[in-house]
């Protein structure tokens, strides 16, 4: 039996992707990775595969999640066309590892990638601000993990402003949203002073976006320091070793965030009370010094008395020896002749009149004669 309908080559692949588009316009496939290639450092070609069947994809490098090989179990999201000239394709829309063993050797590829780039370097990482101001929020604004991290910020330290930017942690597209958040806070005029990524626990495979090659790079590109916090102890995921600080839940990247209000009073109540004993102790010791300043001085004062006291004794000790009176007392007399004192002998002529000078008054006198 002959069809109805006779198509033209290019005119069934019309129909055909027409009827594709409105039947399926994306589906989900997930299989075994092989025939992996890289074109030009764009254009990516690699086929999933079962026991049973291969389909083709086509995409570009900026869809992959990180290093990929053959091998790796996939889970890929795209739009089935038919091309005219290259037969049957889906156009790659995004693509995850799935399976535990998957996930990890995805993981391990990525980290061995960026290890060697550096972008885990300690010294990369910028402190967090001490008591930020503006905090930007990345997480699923409905989720237990924004209310836990949200009451924990509030309850330590009240006044924050919180730039929430809802978006999926979890499922194929929610390693783009998370970047796309992360660039819009990074864009705003007055930004943030830091910003925080997190999510709650689970599966390896709930937790695949922040392994994720995309979301490691923006949090690691991020002008604003940032603090990653995934709730899964067991493994620590590509964007926390990328992020200034790590959290281990949403509960401590609020703790990480923002000091305790009241730990914070303690504290300065601890330095109030140290800073006053140091001043006290301070004062003390320079009223010890002052009180030892001023009795040295006093000691040095009345020391230089004493000394200046003796020194004005042995003065007058002298005054009283070379004093005149004090040897017309023991007996001898001055001579005075017209005013003035006589030294010599050969200063009085016989017949001159003389006064003689006791300790208690003067006599006249007149020279007689020369004794020798």
């Amino acid at each position: 039996m002959s069809p109805e309908i006779v198509f033209s080559p290019s005119d069934f692949v019309a129909v055909f992707n027409q009827t594709l588009e409105y039947a399926y316009p994306n589906v989900a496939i997930e299989g075994e990775l092989s025939n992996f290639r890289v074109v030009k450092n764009r254009w990516v070609y690699f086929d999933l595969k079962d026991e049973a069947a291969s389909l083709r994809f086509f995409g570009t490098v900026y869809m992959l999640p990180g290093p990929l090989e053959d091998g790796l179990k996939l889970r890929a999201i795209g739009s089935p066309r038919l091309h005219p000239k290259f037969g049957f394709t889906i156009n790659l829309m995004s693509l995850l590892p799935v399976g535990e063993g998957s996930i990890k050797k995805a993981a391990d590829l990525l980290r061995a990638k960026l290890q060697a780039e550096g972008l885990f370097d300690e010294d990369r990482k910028r402190p967090l601000p001490a008591v930020p101001n503006r905090i930007g929020l990345v997480t699923a604004a409905d989720s237990a993990a924004c209310a836990d991290f949200l009451k924990i910020l509030n309850s330590r330290w009240g006044g924050v402003e919180v730039l929430l930017v809802d978006c999926l942690v979890q499922g194929d597209q929610s390693a783009l949203q998370l970047v796309e958040a992360i660039e819009h806070l990074n864009q705003l005029p007055d930004l943030p002073d830091v910003i925080v990524v997190t999510r709650g626990g689970g599966s390896a495979e709930d937790l695949a976006a922040f392994n994720d090659e995309r979301l490691v790079r923006a949090v690691a590109a991020s002008r604003v320091p940032t603090l990653v916090g995934v709730g899964h102890e067991v493994d620590i995921s590509l964007a926390e070793l990328a992020a200034d600080q790590r959290a281990s839940t949403p509960t401590n990247a609020a703790q990480l965030a923002v000091p305790d209000r009241k730990e914070v009073l303690y504290r300065l109540e601890l330095s109030s009370k140290a800073l006053k004993r140091d001043i006290e102790d301070l004062f003390e010791s320079h009223n010890r010094h002052l009180v030892e300043m001023v009795t040295d001085t006093h000691k040095l004062v009345e020391s230089l008395l004493r000394a200046e006291q003796e020194k004005l004794a042995s003065v007058k000790r002298l005054a009283l020896l070379f004093d005149p009176m004090a040897a017309l007392k023991r007996g001898y007399s001055l001579v005075i002749k017209n005013g003035s004192y006589v030294t010599k002998a050969a200063q009085i002529n016989i017949g001159d009149n003389l006064s003689l000078q006791f300790h208690d008054g003067q006599i006249a006198a007149q020279a007689g004669r020369r004794l020798k």
